[in-house]
């Protein structure tokens, strides 16, 4: 455990010297921050577009920085041949990988925070209240990032950085739509049907995590739904993690 925690602060530091990092980082504030003067240009919608900007905003990036962190972290200890020092100590690989992925989440949720610490300061400065619907769709927000994040250290046990970054991304979008497959798959029959009902079994289901509508308008999100998708991303995250931990103990350096 002492080695997995060791991994995952200097994970946390090395991401913080990530240009890419701050780069993704500051946008997602600016584009927050221009929530609040894109609704002032709204009659009687001035709430709901800083809401629903704001959200998105904090969505979209904070996938996109668990994509290109979580794809390049694992890619330069190779590409950098540093991961031959590493192998050589006694340190298994399984916890290198377990510790670089809890730096990065650790690093993300950071990330998260602060994102939400400025959304609040623009709703309040709009003349908004934060409320309890808000914060919930931004939690269930952090655990799809914990299945992105898994999906981008898989494929980066195996494959190039250019690569991963692109599986990754066709992922998330697919796991986006993936109720749009289930609808798909029950207007088609035979092989096609089969193929289609596999893959929304077997891909994320990231559209459970989407509830940045209901937060928006006031729907009431239930404690029920957010302990399933919580347990559901949880899971699913493991899943993939496991994965990677057996896929990267093989692999040959």
């Amino acid at each position: 455990m002492n080695v997995i925690l060791t991994i995952a602060r200097n994970t946390f530091k090395e991401v913080l010297r990530d240009k890419v990092f701050y780069n993704l980082f500051v946008f997602a504030l600016l584009m927050i921050g221009s929530a609040l003067l894109l609704g002032t240009l709204t009659i009687g919608e001035q709430s709901k577009i800083i809401k629903d900007i704001g959200l998105a905003s904090i969505d979209l990036f904070g996938v996109l920085i668990a994509i290109f962190v979580g794809v390049g972290l694992i890619s330069k200890e190779i590409e950098k041949r540093t991961i031959y020092t590493i192998i050589a100590k006694p340190v298994h690989r399984y916890q290198f990988l377990l510790g670089r992925f809890a730096g990065l989440v650790f690093t993300m949720w950071v990330n998260t925070a602060v994102m939400l610490v400025a959304f609040c300061v623009i709703l309040v400065v709009g003349g908004t209240s934060p409320d309890s619907g808000l914060m919930k769709a931004v939690g269930l927000m952090t655990v799809a990032q914990l299945i992105v994040l898994s999906a981008a250290m898989f494929f980066s046990t195996f494959t190039t950085p250019t690569l991963s970054g692109i599986f990754t991304l066709a992922l998330y979008v697919i796991g986006e739509l993936t109720p749009d497959l289930k609808t798909l798959s029950e207007k088609l029959s035979g092989v096609s049907r089969g193929l289609l009902s596999g893959s929304y079994y077997l891909l994320p289901n990231l559209a459970l995590f989407n509830v940045k509508g209901e937060a928006v308008h006031g729907v009431p999100i239930t404690a029920g739904y957010m302990l399933t998708a919580i347990g559901y991303g949880v899971s699913y995250a493991a899943v993939v993690l496991l994965l990677s931990c057996f896929v990267f103990q093989r692999r040959d350096f």
